[in-house]
């Protein structure tokens, strides 16, 4: 299996603007970092394990995908805001937009889940014509064969990058509330991911499990 995916994505997410183009670039290189310390991943397990590997003085690459991905957040949400929004709204988005970047990555553990989740999410925005929901529209959907066919999977990269994207054109639809929410509802699922299996909760749903298979050969 191939990770050349994720690459292949951040490259397609260009076409959504210089900005979404932008923070692709920063927070799939943050998750490529990763995609290349395989062994230290293994060893630093999720969230968890990266901050009780830092207490105890090891630098791990998910403790500078984190940082990186934050500063990338921030920035970005900083730029799509423009000073048309207090601090407190901006701080919402770039939690939001971290916390997408995060969490899309934790669905990428069977062909085809991450990408149906960022299509799922995504498509609302179409209603508005959203640029960036346009791309990540055409990324996946370029992606999705060999993704599904278990031939090649976004890794951290194309995770990362994806679910950035999706965070940032989200954060600009939403007003404060809206941000507020979304940016607990994301916290939360990636907090609940540190006990609770995401793949046994899908497979435990007919319809969830059902979609989740779906498009992966027999």
């Amino acid at each position: 299996m191939t990770l050349a995916e994720g690459p292949a994505v951040v490259a397609g997410l260009v076409t959504a603007g210089a900005l979404p183009a932008a923070l692709a670039a920063a927070t799939g290189a943050a998750g490529l970092l990763d995609d290349l310390a395989t062994g230290q991943k293994a060893a630093s397990k999720g969230l968890r394990g990266h901050l009780t590997a830092l207490r105890h003085g090891q630098l791990t690459t998910g403790v500078v995908k984190i940082v990186g991905i934050g500063a990338a957040a921030v920035a970005a949400t900083a730029i799509t805001d423009r000073g048309r929004r207090g601090a407190v709204d901006t701080a919402a988005g770039a939690v939001l937009v971290a916390g997408c970047a995060n969490l899309l990555n934790l669905f990428d553990l069977r062909p085809g889940r991450a990408l149906k989740v960022a299509l799922a999410a995504a498509a609302p925005l179409l209603l508005v014509a959203d640029d960036s929901a346009a791309a990540i529209v055409g990324a996946t959907a370029a992606a999705a064969p060999a993704d599904l066919a278990g031939r090649s999977m976004l890794g951290d990269t194309g995770a990362n990058a994806l679910g950035a994207v999706l965070g940032v054109a989200w954060a600009r639809r939403l007003p404060l509330a809206g941000r507020a929410v979304a940016a607990a509802a994301v916290v939360g699922l990636i907090l609940a991911s540190e006990r609770i299996s995401f793949t046994a909760v899908i497979a435990s749903n007919p319809v969830l499990d059902a979609v989740d298979r779906w498009g992966r050969p027999e």
